[in-house]
């Protein structure tokens, strides 16, 4: 029987595979593939906590496919040569792949599918992650959209979410070729243990998507337009991970959330399906402004005056020793459990940005490390809103006040109890500030800073004055021309 290769990246499942499907209804014995290329990513390839998950999302992937007759092949090395020496080595005619939206993954990509197709294979790839791939929404003008509510019409007026397909009962196999190494040769487990404590909160692989898919639909979703700003409280989906390694289709996510109108209010519905719309619009900008990992898409912030400070004071921010409990609290529940309440990250990163006045680019990176949900498109596009220089962006001059956010959205102090244990016997008015009583703080908890690493007033006021240079500077530019 003819062999067609299915090459998994970023689309660990077998329900609502299109790849796979393809394979299946070609009539082929398929060769499932992974290919372990660090390299091929560009400068954003995955971090620790990334790879810490798809070690596990992988091995539950390689068990669904046992399950059904078949197994994955794990490879370590460039994706276009493994590929051309697995297609020759099995005798394959097609190879089958569902398709990534990364600037460096996109450009690859296209060379590997333009090479295997010179040497005689057929070779088709498919939209496995989006509702709407990057190119299918304009504005008007035939261009791409800036600013997201704009884009959040155009995706309802052309909603259509392809059915939900589940996974072939059997998967034929082929014995032909090599049976690549083990798992643990592509080393993407930390070997100092260091993600231990992610597991207790996490189960990477479908069945978990699953489960956390169940769990939301059954709980958090009746008050999700509220409850998704409460880092006190489970009230966000948390299939944030399951979506970026495609261990659950988005297709799949609305149509079990459409399913519980009338039992949840319209409103928390259309909530999250908005939120659902967000995440397709970071993957539009990606795909349009490839340049944005790195550059600001608001060019008037190329001469803006980021602030350069000792590294040290970066260091402190990283291990959530800032001394402003919110901020501190979101940067140790991300060190500890690879994900941070999507609240808390916007005000970690306005301190991060506005009151230290480090460049986005500094958290983006450490982001990128450290989150089992990093997503080159979400980040890119999350550090930018904040900083105030990418699309339909929170003006630079808005700035968060942490003590006020987590007055508001953290009322009893409870996640700050939580994450900065040592405040936990503090009153609640002072657990958000507690540098307001420096003697209680000394006595209560020692070792925590007695003052903000940045002074909340001094910092906004600074970046304020920086603002407004550029705005300066720009204006007598224009006047000269």
């Amino acid at each position: 029987m003819a062999v067609a290769i299915v090459w998994f990246r970023n689309d660990l499942r077998l329900d609502d595979n299109p790849a796979l499907q393809a394979a299946v209804d070609g009539g082929f014995d398929v060769v499932p593939v992974y290919i372990h290329d660090p390299d091929g990513e560009g400068a954003w390839a995955p971090g620790a906590a990334s790879n810490a998950w798809r070690a596990r999302s992988l091995q539950a992937l390689d068990d669904a496919l046992r399950s059904r007759g078949n197994a994955l092949r794990f490879f370590l090395g460039h994706s276009g040569p493994t590929l051309a020496g697995v297609a020759a080595a099995t005798g394959a005619e097609a190879v089958f792949w569902n398709r990534r939206y990364e600037p460096a993954v996109e450009a690859r990509d296209a060379r590997i599918k333009r090479e295997l197709r010179e040497q005689g294979l057929q070779v088709e790839s498919f939209n496995g992650s989006l509702l709407f791939e990057p190119w299918t929404l304009k504005t008007g003008k035939g261009g791409p959209y800036k600013v997201f509510t704009p884009f959040h019409r155009a995706a309802l007026a052309h909603w259509a979410p392809t059915a939900p397909q589940d996974a072939p009962k059997r998967i034929p196999h082929s014995d032909d070729g090599p049976e690549g190494v083990p798992i643990d040769h592509l080393r993407l487990t930390p070997h100092n243990g260091w993600d231990h404590g992610f597991w207790t909160h996490w189960t990477p692989g479908e069945a978990g998507a699953r489960e956390a898919r169940e769990v939301f639909v059954d709980g958090a979703l009746r008050d999700y337009t509220e409850g998704r700003d409460r880092p006190d409280r489970v009230g966000t989906s948390r299939l944030s991970p399951h979506l970026h390694f495609g261990e659950i289709a988005p297709w799949r996510v609305v149509h079990t959330i459409e399913a519980q109108r009338g039992q949840a209010p319209d409103a928390q519905v259309d909530g999250f399906l908005r939120q659902l719309v967000w995440r397709e619009f970071a993957t539009h900008l990606l795909h349009h402004f490839p340049h944005t990992p790195e550059q600001n898409l608001d060019e008037r912030f190329a001469t803006f005056d980021w602030a350069r400070l000792p590294r040290n004071l970066v260091e402190r921010w990283r291990r959530g020793r800032t001394g402003v409990p919110i901020v501190d609290a979101g940067l140790r529940e991300l060190w500890h459990t690879g994900w941070m309440h999507n609240r808390v990250r916007m005000i970690v990163a306005s301190y991060l940005c506005k009151h230290m006045r480090v460049h986005w680019r500094t958290g983006a990176e450490w982001f990128w490390d450290t989150l089992v949900d990093a997503d080159l498109a979400n980040n890119t596009m999350g550090w930018q809103w904040v900083a105030g220089t990418g699309a339909d962006a929170a003006p630079y001059f808005r700035v968060f006040n942490p003590v006020t956010q987590a007055e508001k959205f953290d009322p009893r102090g409870d996640y700050v109890a939580r994450w900065v244990p040592e405040l936990a016997s503090i009153p609640v008015p002072l657990r958000h500030a507690p540098w307001r009583d420096p003697a209680l703080l000394a006595r209560v908890a020692p070792s925590y800073p007695r003052t903000p690493l940045v002074d909340l007033a001094q910092g906004r006021d600074a970046a304020l004055m920086a603002y407004r240079q550029l705005r300066d500077t720009r204006r007598d530019d224009d006047e000269h021309r």
